[in-house]
């Protein structure tokens, strides 16, 4: 039977252990067949990855006593939360280190991360466009403490302490302490699948 998906001609193949056969085979057109890495094919295993969609929220530290009128704020669409430790909690995302946000991120001591529900998916795509102000484009959100921006009526909401930032390639990991929670209502949450919004259950 023939695999939906044919190795293409273009991917070199390395050796691996044939199971049914007990031997080591090379070059066999098989879909699992282990390849070097390139950018195209591990952006195609990163997007078959599911992942619930979260905004993450922050200010940077001290622009209220460098005289500016309104503080450095910034926010961003994650697909990237996970919780990374129960016992202390402990959670974790990423940012990109190219974008305009990166400049608040580096400097922020707090941070608001929001969970999304299945029917958010316009806070999902404000917050994940560049060069617009998310908070004139996006109403539903109020000053939380150390003025930083919380969204509203989303299922979940986390207020945490930057502890680590860890530099990685053009990204750089955020471990955070959540500091206090709120828990909106329950539903299907919105997820991230192969470059756009999808939800659990069909629409």
């Amino acid at each position: 039977m023939q695999h939906p998906v044919p190795l293409r001609e273009s991917h070199p193949t390395l050796p691996i252990r044939d199971l049914d056969g007990g031997v080591t085979t090379a070059g066999r057109d098989r879909v699992d067949q282990l390849r070097p890495v390139d950018q195209e094919l591990f952006d195609t295993l990163r997007h078959r990855q599911v992942a619930m969609v979260a905004v993450v929220t922050a200010v940077a530290r001290n622009t209220r006593s460098a005289g500016l009128r309104e503080p450095l704020r910034a926010g961003f669409t994650a697909t990237s939360f996970t919780t990374v430790s129960v016992r202390p909690p402990r959670v974790s995302f990423c940012y990109d280190t190219t974008t305009p946000v990166a400049a608040v991120l580096d400097r922020a001591e707090h941070v608001g991360v929001h969970l999304l529900a299945a029917n958010q998916t316009e806070a999902a795509a404000v917050f994940g466009t560049v060069g617009v102000d998310p908070f004139a484009a996006y109403p539903y959100w109020e000053s939380g403490p150390f003025g930083l921006p919380l969204l509203t009526g989303v299922p979940g909401r986390m207020l945490c302490r930057v502890v680590h930032r860890v530099p990685t390639g053009d990204q750089t990991l955020v471990i955070a302490e959540p500091l206090a929670l709120s828990v909106g209502i329950d539903g299907d949450p919105l997820l991230h699948h192969r470059g756009s919004h999808a939800t659990a259950t069909p629409r």
